[in-house]
């Protein structure tokens, strides 16, 4: 395992797939994690608790993040700010634990950009749009108009299932999350395209 240097594994997929109760289902069964905490700028939903579900600021406050450099990425959906600090990532790494993104799209690119070589891909998505759909309105969390515009997300997200490694359909909760543990001890041996070089290195020295 790669308990050295640590590991990333990057969860995409629809609002609405299942990626939290996925992630709730496995990470007893992973080892030692850092679950990547985002900073938004939404506003909290019944039942969440800031610094455990997410960091909540104001927009200033995550403005002056950016300028200040903290974030690893970070993106504007649904007219909100997200985004991922860069501090707690580097010690997790540091630490050797595997750490876990759960973010969009964008976030992925940015992970990839910057971290790609001790990285995991795993896009999550239900069956179907319908199903998609169904799911969105039985949270009863959201609007119409919002639940609209996540299915819309959707659509335009799905396009892009072929920049990731894996694809997890999550029809059946159970099958999938044994499947991500599968990918998630997958994801530890990955080892740093540096430190691979210095393997070498030291391979055809002896």
């Amino acid at each position: 395992m790669n308990t050295k240097t640590g590991a990333i594994l990057v969860l995409s997929g629809p609002s609405g797939a299942g990626k939290s109760s996925l992630i709730s289902k496995i990470i007893n069964q992973i080892g030692t994690t850092y679950f990547s905490i985002s900073t938004t700028t939404r506003a909290m939903r019944a039942g969440e608790i800031n610094g455990v579900h997410y960091h909540f600021v104001t927009v200033e406050e995550f403005k002056k993040e950016i300028e200040e450099e903290m974030f690893l990425e970070y993106a504007v959906v649904h007219g909100n700010y997200y985004g991922t600090s860069l501090g707690p990532v580097k010690k997790a790494l540091k630490e050797g634990k595997l750490v876990i993104f759960d973010i969009d799209v964008q976030g992925h690119d940015a992970v990839m950009h910057r971290l790609s070589d001790i990285t995991t891909s795993v896009f999550v998505t239900t069956p179907s749009l319908e199903e998609l759909k169904k799911r969105l309105y039985a949270r009863c969390t959201d609007s119409d108009d919002i639940i609209n515009k996540r299915l819309e997300m959707a659509i335009r997200e799905v396009q892009r299932i072929s920049e990731y490694e894996y694809l997890v359909v999550n029809d059946n909760l159970d099958e999938a999350a044994q499947v991500l543990v599968s990918i998630a001890k997958a994801a530890r041996m990955k080892i740093p395209t540096q430190t691979i070089n210095e393997f070498v290195q030291v391979w055809t020295q002896q």
